[in-house]
């Protein structure tokens, strides 16, 4: 099996593949301040609460939009996998041309989540991203991706709210009934929900008239779904879309991984 594995500011989404098929798939909380024992430990009792073993795992892709975290997570697959994880980064294989500036620059989330929307629907299309910041990537007919936007978060923005508005409380992200509110609570989620919709239909719609053709927005992240509903220009919302594309990357891949990386079976704990 393939495990993959997507660290993110907020959250760490990991998800085991029998060729393509998704079998299982956790999410659990980044903290910078665990090591990779400790990481090693919760994805084993994960496993084991699923009836899994670590044995059960043959190869292991890392995708980090967190620097630190990288190190002890590959220092954790080899010494609980003994696998050796391929890394996304610079030297990957990712099957797409990257028209950036300074491609290195790119979030290796922004780079996955191109790859496997392309894989899924085609091109010409736009990502959005909704997560600790919201992103939008733009992917042409031909797979190449282009560039896009990147704008704060609405987890990010409503804590600032609260912090730096000494009588405003923090609320839960839920979607008021009116725009209309009569209470602070209800005006704040109305503020942030409806703010970030109409921003989200806003930079796509900017999008598309650029491109000047027809594009697909396929929408990811933890509170797609809760956008979506009251968005008028996206039209999918795939939950699962970076393990999607770190299993592709991974297969673009497996043969120089399979020779540089993986250690031999027999070394390995049952």
């Amino acid at each position: 099996m393939l495990l993959v594995i997507d660290i993110g500011n907020s959250n760490i989404v990991l998800g085991a593949y029998e060729g393509r098929k998704l079998q299982r798939h956790w999410r659990i909380s980044t903290d910078r301040q665990k090591t990779g024992d400790e990481y090693g430990m919760l994805i084993n009792n994960l496993f084991r609460f699923q009836g899994m073993r670590m044995t059960d795992i043959d190869a292991i892709i890392i995708s980090s939009v967190v620097p630190p975290l990288v190190v002890p997570l590959v220092k954790m697959c080899e010494r609980y996998f003994r696998i050796h994880p391929l890394v996304v980064g610079p030297g990957i294989k990712t099957g797409i041309k990257l028209k950036y500036e300074n491609p290195r620059e790119i979030g290796a989330d922004r780079i996955v989540n191109s790859v496997g929307a392309y894989e899924q629907f085609g091109g010409p299309l736009i990502v959005v991203d909704i997560g600790t910041a919201t992103t939008f990537d733009v992917v042409d007919e031909n797979g190449d991706y282009l560039g896009g936007v990147i704008a704060p978060g609405i987890g990010i923005s409503t804590e600032a709210l609260f912090q730096r508005a000494a009588q405003l409380p923090r609320v839960a992200l839920v979607t008021p009934k009116s725009v209309i509110c009569r209470n602070t609570v209800s005006a704040m989620q109305a503020g942030i929900i409806f703010g970030f919709v109409g921003q989200i239909d806003e930079i796509v719609r900017r999008i598309k008239n650029e491109m000047g053709v027809p594009m697909k927005v396929i929408a990811t992240g933890g509170l797609a779904h809760m956008i979506s509903r009251e968005s008028k220009t996206i039209e999918k919302v795939d939950n699962f879309l970076t393990l999607t594309g770190l299993r592709v990357l991974y297969e673009r891949n497996a043969e120089k991984n399979e020779k540089q990386s993986e250690k031999p079976n027999e070394n390995r704990k049952a």
